[in-house]
């Protein structure tokens, strides 16, 4: 069952399975969408299918400004609505809350969580942006060895913010156990994603358990 939700600031739809297994996910958008992204629908249905409450939702930043990318200086803001979006979920499942998030949303879950190593169980990094297109150099990483939540990170192999293959090097800095799943033929977006859910879904619980 989906329906919109808006408590404490937070904003986007709420999944709740007719059975549910007592964990759940608050799922977020990359820097130029928002909580209706297809890649966000598709997986926030299939965690639902196997028992987890679901919580897609929009970054304060987008509840600002409807289109383009996040204004500079949002971090902060944004990290905070990764938070109470945790706690929303939190509030409503006895068992793990997982943090997701594409592409920004992604980045911004993870360094609350290298912050707060309590805020979740484990991170779902859709499409990690290791550094702009066609510059390497600029690494997006400075955080990862403070980073002690596990994280698997789902990464398509022609993804032009990074490569699988840069990914599996950087992360080798994050001291907490890690994941890498590359998707063939995936670019930025991930389209292909959400037809891999059950392997997603299988090898974020094992970095949990």
């Amino acid at each position: 069952m989906e329906e919109p939700f808006e408590a404490n600031g937070v904003y986007g739809v709420l999944h709740r399975p007719n059975r549910e297994n007592g964990h759940g996910l608050a799922l977020t958008h990359g820097a130029g969408s928002n909580s209706e992204a297809p890649l966000l629908v598709g997986l926030a249905r299939a965690f639902e299918q196997t028992g987890y409450v679901v919580l897609r939702y929009d970054l304060p930043f987008r509840r600002q400004r409807r289109k383009g990318p996040p204004f500079p200086g949002a971090a902060a803001r944004d990290q905070q609505g990764v938070a109470l979006a945790a706690e929303a979920v939190r509030g409503m499942v006895r068992g793990r809350v997982f943090l997701g998030g594409h592409s920004y949303g992604g980045r911004q879950s993870a360094m609350l969580a290298a912050a707060h190593a309590d805020a979740a169980a484990a991170l779902l990094l859709l499409s990690y942006p290791l550094h702009p297109p066609n510059k390497p150099e600029q690494k997006r990483t400075s955080f990862f060895p403070d980073l002690r939540m596990p994280a698997l990170f789902v990464h398509g192999t022609k993804d032009p913010f990074g490569s699988p293959e840069e990914l599996r090097r950087a992360i080798a800095q994050i001291p907490a156990r890690t994941d890498l799943m590359a998707v063939e033929g995936a670019g930025h977006d991930l389209a292909p994603a959400a037809g891999l859910a059950v392997d997603l879904i299988a090898r974020l619980e094992a970095l949990a358990r």
